[in-house]
């Protein structure tokens, strides 16, 4: 399968900021009804056409098809000018829906018959689609969209009246001023009704088996949807939605029962904040709730962090039967598919396939099969059939993957592992201790670019799991609730020593401390309480929790559920400042690179502007990188020139202050 657009005399022998540009992302996989096939997304880079719309600067692009697997070779079944994605299989298997941007068109919905022939446009609206569903008789396509709504607003240099709690949200910019409304298109008589306008947003929805209607998520109002209180409603074909719930707390996703009556949701039930794991539970007319993954002390879902994710990655729990559910859990550094089951056994939740050295990124099943894609810390993420890899994205590899080298480290909660990817030969290496975001995320068994570029350029790349991590039991998340800079840095300083202990090959003498989001917060942290750095790399970081609780577009309920405070309760100030790398930045001696995105609304940049003016008043050595455009996702979906761009300023400010010459 063609995978690049690079020729291998452009490609180098080992990775660098310009390797991006040889790779190839995929996503989305989705199994057909039979199992027999996958459709997935292909994303690959390309330049822009040099005619259109700026003649004189041509800049990478992704450009994305849809390919089939599954009867032969992988092969590319749409050509579209710019992005083909979201294929979706029709009930019988006959067709594809999928969504279509570029060449004038702005995410429109298409039909694909497999039979052979054109695509078939069938949404002409001024906004694109989104989640895109069949129902499962086959006769409606639904989506959602904003329609033909237009805010201009910004273009003419009007003035925006804000009179709702949330405004702004990361990805999104602005949003809109009527939320997202359900649509369906009758297949066969080819028409299309604005069929639900939400008073607040939809979050998830899906069909019940009947195709009566569907089940959908969202909140009562938008102060509750501000603080991620949601609930299941049902919507039938022609009626009003009826509230299902009274759940009160975050629903990540709803899945109808086959029996048409219970449905299961993935969520949090209601007082538990962002620390506690997201579950399984099933509801049944009556109110009864149950735990379906009771036992399973680790969260529904991948929370293990990697950059070479471009594009959906669908990991909805599937019922399989009446009795037993698939889904996608993070155990340790690992993600794997498990079942539970409803036959009311002690041991509700078993393995299906879950290998501890490797990360399911996405998936999707039926009753025949599951497609889905798998990686590892050094091979590629690669599309499966039950079982069989169809694709062969890891052989395309510009450059050799290697292998982390796991290390562990002792806490009050019992062992903490990480991990240590090292450059070629036996020459002393700087050392970096890189932390994730989340907090409550996962380092581990995830390709990672980044880890592969630096430690092929002469570095010795650390990444742990410290306290707060997902993957290692509730008890290990809830350690730090409340308790940012204290557990959590003991951890990342007692595997950083531990890891230069144990190999001689770093250097100690030369190191540095880096991180995105929470781990940009941490890099902070850690400089503002010790000089032990040669050099730092804040990523939209977070140094003052007073004023991003009133800037980022989750601040308005962040702190109450992380450390059970309120920005806007002056009893709770006071701490909130003591745990802001802002109050101590006097302390700060680290030469520190700031990287942030303008278009940043989950960190916001003035977090950044504010760090880089105090360390510039107090005469530290800072240099300020901002990318317009560009929001939260830039190190793992941004633009790839402006991708390219940070890594090679990493790898400027690394090599300037701690000496390396290898890149």
């Amino acid at each position: 399968m063609t995978a690049t657009t690079a020729s291998p005399s452009t490609v180098p022998a080992r990775p660098t900021p310009q390797s991006l540009l040889a790779l190839a992302f995929p996503s989305d996989p989705q199994i057909s009804p039979d199992g027999r096939h996958v459709a997935f997304v292909l994303s690959r880079v390309e330049e822009e056409d040099p005619l259109k719309p700026e003649p004189t600067f041509a800049r990478p692009r992704y450009r994305a098809h849809i390919w089939l697997a599954g009867d032969g070779a992988a092969r590319a079944i749409t050509a579209g000018e710019g992005r083909d994605t979201s294929p979706r299989w029709s009930p019988d298997g006959t067709h594809l829906a999928f969504v279509r941007d570029g060449g004038g068109l702005k995410g429109q919905l298409h039909l694909l018959p497999l039979s052979g022939g054109e695509a078939t446009r069938l949404t002409h609206l001024k906004n694109p689609a989104q989640d895109v569903q069949w129902s499962p008789d086959g006769r409606f396509l639904s989506f959602l969209s904003v329609g033909d709504d237009e805010d201009r607003r910004d273009e003419r240099g009007e003035a925006r009246v804000i009179t709702r709690p949330r405004y702004r949200f990361n990805g999104q910019d602005w949003l809109p001023e009527r939320p997202a409304r359900l649509w369906r298109y009758d297949v066969q008589a080819a028409t299309l009704t604005e069929w639900h306008a939400p008073a607040v947003a939809i979050n998830a929805y899906a069909w019940r088996p009947d195709s009566r209607g569907v089940l959908f998520v969202s909140s009562t109002d938008d102060l509750r949807a501000a603080h991620w209180q949601q609930e299941v409603w049902a919507l039938p074909l022609d009626e009003e939605p009826i509230q299902q719930t009274r759940w009160n707390s975050a629903i990540t996703a709803v899945v109808p029962h086959p029996d048409g009556e219970r449905f299961a949701l993935v969520g949090r039930p209601e007082g538990k904040g962002n620390t506690e794991h997201t579950h399984l539970y099933v509801t049944s007319p009556d109110g009864v709730v149950l735990r379906l993954d009771a036992g399973h002390d680790h969260p529904v879902g991948n929370a293990v962090g990697g950059d070479c994710h471009v594009g959906a990655m669908p990991e909805r729990p599937v019922w399989l039967d009446g009795q037993t559910m698939l889904f996608s859990s993070t155990v340790r550094g690992s993600c794997g598919l498990f079942r539970a089951t409803l036959d009311g056994s002690d041991e509700r939740v078993t393995a299906h396939d879950h290998r501890p050295d490797g990360v399911i990124a996405a998936f999707t099943a039926n009753a025949s099969g599951v497609a889905l894609l798998r990686e590892a810390a050094d091979t590629f993420p690669e599309v499966e059939l039950s079982g069989v890899t169809v694709t062969a994205l890891n052989d395309r590899l510009p450059f050799p993957a290697r292998p982390p080298q796991r290390v562990t480290f002792s806490t009050p909660l019992g062992e903490g592992e990480g991990w240590v990817l090292l450059p070629d030969g036996d020459a002393p290496a700087p050392a970096l201790l890189n932390i994730h975001g989340g907090p409550h995320t996962d380092y581990g068994h995830a390709f990672t670019h980044e880890f592969q570029l630096l430690a092929a350029q002469g570095y010795g790349v650390c990444y742990s799991n410290p306290r707060g991590s997902i993957g290692y039991g509730q008890a290990w998340v809830d350690a730090i609730h409340g308790q940012w800079g204290s557990v959590d840095q003991d951890d990342l300083l007692a595997f950083f020593d531990t890891c230069l202990d144990a190999i001689p090959r770093l250097d100690r003498t030369r190191t540095a401390v880096m991180g995105g989001s929470y781990g940009g917060f941490m890099t902070n942290w850690i400089t503002a309480h010790t000089p032990r750095f040669q050099a730092a790399i804040t990523d939209r970081s977070i140094c003052n929790l007073i004023s991003f609780a009133g800037t980022s577009d989750i601040g308005l309920r962040f702190w109450e559920d992380e450390l059970g405070l309120s920005a806007h309760r002056r009893a709770d100030t006071p701490r909130l400042w003591d745990m802001s790398p802002l109050q101590y930045v006097e302390d700060v001696r680290t030469p520190t690179l700031i990287v942030h995105s303008v278009l940043d609304h989950r960190c916001p940049i003035e977090q950044g502007e504010q760090w880089y003016a105090a360390l510039t008043q107090l005469g530290v050595p800072a240099r300020f990188v901002r990318f317009p455009g560009e929001d939260h996702e830039l190190s793992r979906s941004g633009r790839p020139d402006r991708r390219m761009i940070r890594l090679q300023e990493t790898l400027d400010w690394l090599g300037r202050w701690l000496g390396n010459t290898a890149h």
